[in-house]
């Protein structure tokens, strides 16, 4: 048996499934395609999660794309987060040429362009289904990893729920937190101490800094109701296809925080409101966050631990998270053990750092004959991949040097016309555009401590009242002896003056 044919046994062994699969290419050998190898990856283990990396300008996002579609078209619904404002494509037709012809012909599928069902979601006051979350939703342990808070700061946020809880006030948006967090140090000092104990005027003032930093990254407008409820991301067509949600993020590429919160709110959402599933013939919802560097860049060891626990945890729900980024080693190992599918478009060595990188990740694949790991990851072309996913009992398929097929749905984003078109279809958007301003826990503090200074002042009142009925007492209590006195002095005067003329009128 030559090269060329041992190479397809030994690839066509590890692509054979029992269920549904997804092609996503053809094998390599010698940076040349293997006609008739189709690399494929179960659909069964696609709640194994997943990882898209590589170089500037290699093909990643586009591979996101490929990936994303045929979740779509084999019934998967998606979310993808679009930091670059170019996957709003996929909600129209690709269109062909003479290399994708090629490219296409070389894998042996046929290209076909499609539109696929698409809903455009938004943090901020851009054209989409507005996505909102409440403060209490958020709950006291993620808002204190989001804001980074020491062991004695978490407490007081604690006691912040405990309190609104108690006192059923709702925390809905940011204002409400802060009304709440200077309640305690203030108005409500005696009131809190009495019931939950001493709460530092330093840490809160702390807490509230950290909220106002959080606030100047946007994050208000995340905050506050109708909060978005995720069973609206499971959604099928007519004809079976998943719908794709593309979250526009490119406004908050500056804004790592706001984009962290958001993320990680949305996957304690997910997890927390998805019933166990075990094992399914396939994910009931992808996850794709593209630049995910911008999500542990600046998270802190807690968040870090958070979305790990969340990570390991989340697939027994039917959900498969897929991470895009430059370089593997922007995912922390604790999260990257967990990623069953691995696409790796190539790397640049122009420093001796990026040589030691690219010797880390070639560690990262399981060995095989065919290639040299770190000479192939320097030389593959645009659109070329190492692959590797999970077979059907859990083991790494073989790697896999892979031409790509290309994306059935647009490679470009959508004209503003296009995107208002999009919008006009949606079945979400007016179920989300109501702001509700409910009253909540500031509305309901202020309320609390104008009835306070009132009662204040009307027992003031009352007092002054009080202690000037007295003084008048009092003063027309003398006067009335006063009166009395000289009432006194008059009567006797004059019966002295009586007596003294009767003597005097006898005489």
């Amino acid at each position: 048996m030559n090269t060329i044919e041992s190479f397809k046994a030994h690839i066509d062994k590890g692509n054979t499934f029992k269920g549904e699969s997804l092609i996503l290419g053809t094998a390599m050998l010698e940076g040349k395609p293997v006609q008739s190898t189709h690399v494929k990856v179960p659909l069964k283990t696609l709640n194994r999660h997943g990882l898209i990396s590589g170089a500037t300008g290699t093909g990643k996002t586009k591979s996101l794309q490929v990936l994303a579609e045929q979740m779509s078209l084999h019934g998967i619904p998606t979310l993808l987060m679009d930091m670059k404002g170019d996957l709003s494509g996929m909600a129209a037709e690709g269109s062909n040429n003479k290399h994708i012809e090629w490219r296409h012909g070389e894998i042996g599928i046929p290209y076909q362009p499609e539109r696929l069902p698409v809903e455009l979601f938004t943090l901020t006051d851009h054209k989409g289904v507005r996505l909102r979350s409440t403060i209490t939703e958020f709950g006291p342990t993620l808002l204190s990893k989001i804001l980074g808070l020491n062991a004695t700061q978490q407490g007081i946020v604690a006691v912040v729920f405990k309190y609104c809880d108690d006192q059923k006030l709702p925390l809905i948006d940011l204002n409400d937190l802060k009304k709440v967090l200077s309640f305690m140090i203030e108005e409500g000092k005696k009131e809190i101490k009495a019931e939950y104990g001493s709460i530092s005027k330093a840490s809160v003032s702390t807490i509230l800094r950290k909220v106002i930093e959080l606030e100047q990254q946007k994050a208000d407008v995340f905050f506050g109701e109708r909060s978005f409820d995720p069973q609206d991301l499971l959604t099928t067509t007519y004809d079976g296809k998943g719908t794709v949600s593309i979250i526009r993020l490119a406004d908050i590429q500056d804004k790592p925080k706001l984009f962290s919160t958001f993320m990680l709110s949305l996957l304690a959402e997910v997890y927390e409101t998805f019933p166990e599933e075990g094992d399914l013939d396939k994910p009931k919802l992808a996850i794709f966050i593209d630049e995910a560097h911008l999500v542990f860049k600046n998270a802190s060891k807690e968040l870090q631990e958070q979305i790990e626990s969340i990570i390991k945890l989340i697939r027994s729900k039917g959900v498969g998270i897929f991470f895009c980024t430059q370089n593997p080693t922007d995912i922390p190992d604790a999260v990257l053990s967990q990623l069953g599918l691995k696409i790796q478009h190539a790397l640049r060595a122009f420093t001796a750092k990026d040589r030691e990188n690219i010797r880390k990740v070639a560690k990262n694949y399981p060995i095989t004959e065919y290639y040299d790991i770190e000479d192939v990851l320097t030389s593959l072309g645009i659109g070329e991949a190492f692959v590797t996913a999970l077979n059907e009992k859990g083991i790494p398929t073989p790697l896999v040097a892979t031409l790509m097929r290309a994306p059935v749905t647009r490679m470009d984003i959508l004209t503003e016309k296009e995107v208002n078109d999009v919008v006009k279809q949606s079945r979400l958007v007016d179920k989300y555009a109501e702001n509700i301003n409910r009253e909540s826990a500031e509305e309901l503090l202020m309320k609390k401590i104008a009835k306070a200074e009132e009662q204040a002042v009307t027992k003031e009142n009352k007092k002054v009242s009080r202690s000037r009925t007295k003084k008048e007492e009092s003063f027309f209590e003398t006067m009335s002896k006063n009166t009395m006195v000289r009432q006194l002095g008059r009567t006797l005067t004059r019966e002295i003056t009586r007596g003294l003329l009767g003597v005097l009128g006898v005489k």
